[in-house]
């Protein structure tokens, strides 16, 4: 009986977790919040704090770097406990390169207001939202993203679903969101089992619903993948993983690149600036009528 036993105790702690672990979870997942001190005028450049409204009703906060004239947009998105201070340091580039800057802080994050829980569809909604209010632009001719690790992955989704992106930057993005966190979670797979299904229930996707693996097949604007080769988070097989399900991306791999610090990557930025500046035109395109 005691096999027998052992199977009632996991059926009833599975049931249990799924009424009871979304609310835990919420609370053990919500990312970190980080420092925010750090402001565009601190590198010298002219700025606009920007306010947006995603779902829920939810106020994003972002910077607009603004260069003179009509140029296309550059919108930075951050990762899972990041936000726009941290990813300043690509903003003397991407000015210097000619090109508006669009700093986001995703829900939860940075400045902006918290929402219940943060996701990678979230983070997409979120981006979306930052690129429709480009797009309103006059002095905006074509609009690129760069995301960084969850962030990517939105960029990721976000462009296989259509929207505006003229042009796409992941860096560190995951393959497959279950299989890191099988990687990053040492406990026993029962328990993780039910945990990962609790995660999707609670966010109201699958994971191969929106995992970058799966959906970059469906983007068709010109992506590059960047990705340090000592990332100990996401190793550098997932970009591998994703440029083969791609199958025409362009591929930088940062020597001694971790996940989060990118100070390693900023000798490569050069290749970014290049790439959105091969890919991005700065003329306005007049719509079909």
């Amino acid at each position: 009986m005691r096999p027998l036993y052992a199977v009632w105790v996991l059926f009833a702690f599975g049931a249990g977790a799924l009424v009871v672990a979304p609310r835990m979870l919420k609370r053990a997942f919500a990312p970190p919040q980080r420092s925010t001190d750090t402001v565009p005028s601190d590198l010298g450049l002219s700025y606009e704090t920007i306010w947006l409204t995603s779902r829920n009703d939810t106020r994003l906060h972002a910077w607009w770097i603004p260069v003179d004239g009509i140029a296309p947009v550059v919108i930075v998105l951050h990762g899972w406990g990041g936000n726009s201070s941290l990813m300043l340091p690509l903003a003397r580039h991407i000015y210097g390169g000619g090109f508006h800057a669009l700093f986001v802080d995703a829900r939860n994050h940075g400045l902006s207001e918290h929402d219940s829980f943060s996701s990678m569809p979230r983070f997409a909604e979120d981006l979306e939202v930052a690129i429709s209010w480009a797009q309103q632009r006059d002095d905006v001719s074509t609009i690129g993203v760069l995301g960084h690790s969850v962030g990517a992955g939105a960029s990721i989704l976000s462009a296989s679903n259509g929207s505006s992106i003229d042009a796409l930057v992941s860096v560190s993005s995951f393959a497959h969101p279950g299989e890191v966190m099988r990687e990053q979670m040492k406990i026993p797979r029962p328990i993780l089992v039910v945990l990962l299904e609790v995660v999707q229930r609670t966010i109201g996707y699958r994971f191969d619903d929106f995992a970058p693996r799966v959906r970059v097949g469906m983007v068709d604007v010109p992506l590059l993948l960047v990705h340090g080769d000592a990332d100990d988070v996401v190793p550098v097989s997932n970009l591998y993983e994703i440029a083969e399900a791609h199958g025409t991306a362009e591929v930088v791999i940062v020597p001694g690149g971790g996940h989060s610090d990118l100070a390693p990557f900023e000798p490569y930025v050069a290749d970014i600036v290049a790439f959105f500046d091969t890919n991005l035109s700065r003329s306005v395109v007049a719509p079909d009528v």
